[in-house]
């Protein structure tokens, strides 16, 4: 009985130390931020409006650059071949050159 009462005694202690490194505000107040303006709520809210109506959803710098290629499929690959061929491109999983 003796150690059971000397380990809930210890318990008690450690538990009640152990709020004071959580003490706080009970609501968050330093988390508010104060804000002072001289815009209408109609002002913002009209901004707000144009902005949904403009607003693209593709990122700035995201579109790329379309190219229309004149060149026949199999002079493509018979290029490519021929490359691999005489070694100026790698191949195969590793990446070595032939």
């Amino acid at each position: 009985m003796n150690k059971a009462v000397r380990f809930l005694s210890i318990a008690a202690v450690a538990a009640f130390a152990s709020l004071g490194a959580h003490a706080d505000e009970a609501d968050a107040s330093q988390f508010a931020t104060q804000f002072e303006t001289q815009r209408t709520r109609a002002e913002v809210r009209a901004e707000a409006v144009v902005e949904a109506k403009t607003h693209s959803m593709e990122p700035a710098g995201s579109r790329v650059a379309t190219y229309q290629s004149t060149a026949d499929r199999a002079a493509v690959r018979a290029q490519a071949a021929e490359a691999v061929r005489t070694g100026q491109i790698s191949h195969g999983e590793i990446g070595n050159a032939m």
